[in-house]
């Protein structure tokens, strides 16, 4: 490769900035915060490794101005970022494309709160357990709080144990977008369990 001329990040990714991504501070090498959160976007949708490993973002990409390390960088300068990760698929559910329309940073907190795991899910729909004991669906929700599961009842059909894990999922949800400070985050979880 000519000197100068930078190797593709997972085939797609150009780093076009200027700078470097990384410095030596004391003989310790210290990454860019930026450019650490666009590799790692990059990794998620085109390391084969990863896909293999989490196969729930197979089919996801980046937006073509966003493989360019400058143009995402630009974008995340202009975000509260801080301590949060990058979210593709709050503002619009089941997003599978990384961009500035249809990303934005939220804390940990909220990240987990909204996986569903899905991957993991099993035989019923999201919240659902048979309970072979007393032959009825048990539906069970997280407390975002605590972390433990909290018990919901006992149901005949598994849609109406989903129902009751829905209804305490929109609670929840109705919660955080108080906390809120971006509007469109807030408007996203009031409406996302309805």
């Amino acid at each position: 490769m000519p000197k100068g001329v930078r190797k593709l990040v997972f085939g797609v990714g150009i780093n076009d900035y200027p700078g470097t991504s990384s410095w030596m501070i004391g003989g310790v090498r210290f990454k860019c915060p930026l450019y650490i959160k666009w590799f790692s976007m990059l990794l998620r949708c085109y390391k084969k490794a990863h896909l293999e490993m989490f196969p729930t973002y197979i089919g996801c990409s980046v937006s073509e101005d966003w493989k360019y390390f400058s143009k995402f960088r630009a974008w995340m300068e202009e975000q509260d970022w801080k301590g949060k990760e990058l979210d593709k698929d709050i503002l619009v559910k089941g997003n599978k494309i990384y961009s500035a329309e249809t990303c934005v940073f939220v804390s940990r907190e909220l990240n987990t709160f909204l996986n569903d795991h899905g991957s993991a899910r099993g035989l019923y729909p999201l919240g659902v357990s048979w309970h072979k004991a007393t032959e009825t669906f048990i539906a069970q929700c997280s407390d975002p709080k605590t972390g433990k599961s909290v018990h919901l009842g006992q149901f005949s059909t598994p849609e109406e144990a989903h129902l009751a894990w829905k209804a305490k999922k929109h609670e929840h949800a109705l919660t955080y977008a108080e906390q809120q400070t971006d509007p469109r985050i807030a408007e996203a979880l009031r409406t996302r369990y309805l």
